[in-house]
């Protein structure tokens, strides 16, 4: 084998080290909402994600019919114990105990239940309750230990963004005050407690869409742009998703809990809304969720605060709900049509038995474009002339992309040559820096 083939072959591989980086990827699932009287049975739901490699869900009840339907599939499932059974949970553990009977251990292990989501964003909820989610949340934990399911079934409860003070810089990130103490110090410690991990519903959709004036379209779909830097931290964002989750770190880093875990357990964008609704739509829809999964399950989930941070994140919606209340927007998160077309042209692949446990979804994507619309393939170019480049991804964070900078003009340059930096591309505290390499 000639010294240009060994180089094709080194350069395929330090591009798969430089996009999907050595560690971990992050894990996709997708929100099963049934707020409809057209979808698909759950028999074939279940059919519909095992063909497209979707292995987590999320959903916001414990329908016995999609839990039996879920058996033996390998699919992984949260389940909600919804705010209208809040208060009976909180004040009778017989009720949470016979809750988690019926509703988790009558079915496990065969169907996967892997968490307990109690209530769904109960802060905002107008019923006022609030003070019946953290003793909920214990005795619902209390009766999973009594069932001997807590080391495999987590408890926590959803949050909205609505439970900070303060986002912006995500540095100055701070819970409400009427919350830290009757409510987020107590859940905090239970899920510290309990190995578990906070989730949180995060939609850099209502933040553009409310702030058009100030955040570009780019940074809220994770396109290109100059980024955002935080004054606070001097890190820079370049994306909105990115500022949010870095805002709840912060938040719960002021009040001593750095080590708790967060689960994005809802996240995603509309394909169509009102007139006024400005964003929305099937384009941005398709490039917002499209390179979210992308990025997460190449494992480049790391945030400028958490770099190293592989991260789970459930997209909202698996269809389109035609009876949810609200505007335009809210009957058009979905990725799917009721008939299980698809919305909007994501690619998803799955790696099927080759060990991805990851939600097996991938969009493939050439700078915005689908694989196939006279876009790259994303394979490395095997020309007979000329030069070929790759560049490091900047979000892959310092550490990471320290380590494929090393390898790189290391033990894996395999006839690469290493050309001086220019303006600092190859310091990785840059952020978007890039390694420049060319094939001989």
């Amino acid at each position: 084998m000639g010294r240009r083939h060994l180089s094709i072959i080194t350069l395929t591989a330090l591009l798969l080290l430089f996009s999907f980086t050595s560690s971990e990827a992050g894990a996709v699932g997708v929100n099963y909402g049934r707020v409809a009287n057209n979808l698909p049975s759950a028999t074939k739901v279940v059919q519909l994600l095992k063909s497209h490699s979707i292995s987590q869900i999320k959903l916001y009840d414990a329908d016995p019919s999609v839990l039996r339907a879920l058996s033996n599939s390998g699919i992984k499932v949260v389940v909600t114990l919804p705010n209208e059974q809040l208060y009976s949970a909180s004040t009778r553990s017989s009720f949470a105990l016979s809750w988690v009977q019926r509703n988790v251990a009558a079915y496990h292990p065969s169907t996967l239940i892997q968490a307990i989501a109690v209530g769904n964003e109960v802060f905002v909820d107008p019923r006022n309750l609030t003070s019946y989610l953290v003793p909920a949340m214990q005795n619902i934990h209390a009766a999973l230990v009594q069932l001997h399911l807590d080391d495999t079934v987590k408890v926590s409860s959803p949050i909205a963004l609505t439970a900070l003070r303060s986002s912006y810089p995500p540095s100055a990130g701070a819970f409400r005050n009427d919350l830290i103490e009757p409510v987020l110090h107590p859940m905090l410690d239970l899920i510290r407690q309990s190995q578990s991990y906070l989730m949180v519903n995060a939609y850099p959709f209502f933040a553009y869409e409310a702030n058009t004036d100030v955040i570009s379209l780019d940074y809220a779909l994770f396109r290109p742009n100059p980024g955002v830097v935080d004054a606070g931290t001097n890190l820079r964002y370049y994306s909105l998703f990115d500022a949010q989750i870095d805002a709840v770190f912060g938040a719960l880093s002021a009040l001593k809990y750095d080590d708790i875990k967060v689960v994005v357990s809802e996240t995603g964008w509309p394909s169509k809304g009102e007139t006024n609704e400005t964003g929305a739509g099937i384009d941005n829809a398709a490039a917002y969720n499209g390179n979210l999964v992308r990025r997460v399950l190449s494992g480049l989930t790391g945030t400028p605060l958490r770099p190293n941070l592989d991260l789970e994140v459930y997209l909202f919606a698996l269809f389109n709900e035609n009876l949810k209340p609200g505007p335009t927007s809210e009957r058009n998160y979905g990725l799917f049509y009721p008939d299980e077309g698809k919305v909007y042209d994501i690619q998803f692949s799955g790696n099927g038995g080759s060990g991805n446990s990851n939600g097996g979804l991938r969009w493939e994507e050439d700078r915005g474009r689908s694989k196939g619309s006279n876009g790259s393939s994303g394979k490395v170019s095997q020309r007979t002339t000329g030069e070929t480049w790759c560049v490091a991804n900047g979000m892959v964070g310092k550490k990471r992309l320290q380590e494929a900078l090393d390898y790189a003009c290391g033990q894996g340059s395999g006839g690469l040559q290493r050309y001086p930096a220019r303006r600092g591309v190859l310091r990785p505290e840059h952020g978007r820096g890039a390694c420049i390499l060319r094939v001989q």
